[in-house]
């Protein structure tokens, strides 16, 4: 299975011949330059500061799951990311949570999470501030 396909959203995908019209409003049209300048990677991670990995107390950025972060014109996000282990029971919900919450930023037209392992991710990874938090300092 490509998790590549596993974890883009179909919502950012335009719609197929013959699909009924959408009933969601449509952003306002910007100019590719405006949208671009728009979003910054400050904005996409205070974002991802808010996403939580359940079993850790930390957030996603702080314990080093966020291995890249890309903003193309006009908007696109690509994230690059881990998790801690291949068999992590939220490896089909965290990767979502990040879309949805990276795709409410103004300005941010579309997102995709690159699920990575390599290099695996190990505690080194974390911040000193997540150290300190999950008593490893």
């Amino acid at each position: 299975m490509n998790l590549r396909k596993l974890f883009r959203s179909l919502k950012n995908d335009p719609p197929a011949p013959g699909d009924p019209p959408s009933t969601q409003s449509a952003k306002p049209a910007a100019p590719e330059a405006a949208a671009a300048a728009a979003v910054t990677e400050e904005q996409v991670v205070d974002v991802l500061r808010t996403v939580y990995d359940p079993e850790i107390p930390v957030d996603i950025y702080e314990i080093g799951l966020i291995y890249g972060i890309t903003i193309q014109p006009p908007g696109k996000v690509v994230i690059q990311m881990t998790l801690t282990s291949p068999g992590c029971p939220v490896a089909g919900s965290l990767p979502l949570e990040v879309e949805d919450k990276v795709l409410a930023i103004p300005g941010v037209t579309s997102v995709f999470v690159d699920l990575v392992w390599d290099p695996p991710w190990g505690p080194e990874r974390m911040s000193e501030a997540a150290r300190l938090q999950l008593g490893f300092l």
